[in-house]
């Protein structure tokens, strides 16, 4: 078995499903860190974003040095200012999908980095523009009856179609993790072995994004 070069913090099938996208053996954690969305960085989404996810990596890590490149995640949705998180029940994500249905909203992923080595992640954070369909209440409760809403902030997954986001935009992000970005990143700290996602998410989304080539090579894009 190829040793790991990534340890993924995450439970999310979705992220692991697209790490595997960079090429590199990884293995997977799990934390239950609160995501408390009421903290005065709610002000600051994209802070609050990369703050959770700085929490979370702590956590993994405990009191020991990364062995390998530690990554974690936390996505939020941000509506009228409004921070979305993962909803607490059915009801819950139904006012949420009526809230959201028709609008532009704003999906921030905070990722949180540490290095072998290190003790300190380091993060950033990638804020994706969205277009929500308009969802009448057969869509919102056929939805809800997948039983995936209550896993997923701002109660819906993009991969099920019920959002759009345009080429220049991080659709991978609204997923829960910036791949690109990531990539770049990662290549940075020297994580060998690296394939850059672009080929795979195009064939993925069936479309041909102009933002993941940039990511790839641009630090802080």
């Amino acid at each position: 078995m190829e040793t790991p070069a990534i340890t993924l913090a995450s439970a999310s099938p979705r992220r692991r499903r697209l790490l595997a996208w960079l090429g590199v053996p990884f293995d997977v954690a799990t934390t239950d860190t609160p995501e408390d969305l009421t903290s005065p960085l709610r002000n600051a989404p994209s802070v609050l974003a990369r703050s959770l996810a700085a929490d979370k990596a702590r956590e993994a890590l405990g009191r020991s040095v990364a062995e390998r490149a530690l990554v974690t995640c936390d996505t939020i949705v941000v509506l009228d200012r409004k921070v979305l998180g993962k909803p607490e029940d059915e009801a819950d994500a139904g006012r949420m999908l009526r809230a959201l249905s028709g609008r532009t909203h704003q999906v921030i992923t905070g990722v949180a980095i540490v290095a072998p080595g290190q003790r300190e992640p380091v993060t950033f954070a990638v804020t994706t523009t969205v277009e929500m369909r308009e969802l009448d209440e057969d869509a919102i409760a056929t939805w809800i009856a997948k039983g995936e809403a209550l896993g997923c902030a701002g109660a819906y997954n993009i991969e099920h179609h019920l959002a759009s986001v345009t080429v220049d935009e991080c659709y991978q992000n609204v997923a829960g993790l910036p791949l690109c970005h990531l990539y770049q990143r990662l290549d940075r700290i020297g994580v060998e072995g690296l394939t850059e996602p672009v080929t795979a998410c195009n064939v993925a989304c069936g479309r041909t994004c102009t933002l993941g080539p940039r990511a790839c090579v641009t630090p802080g894009l």
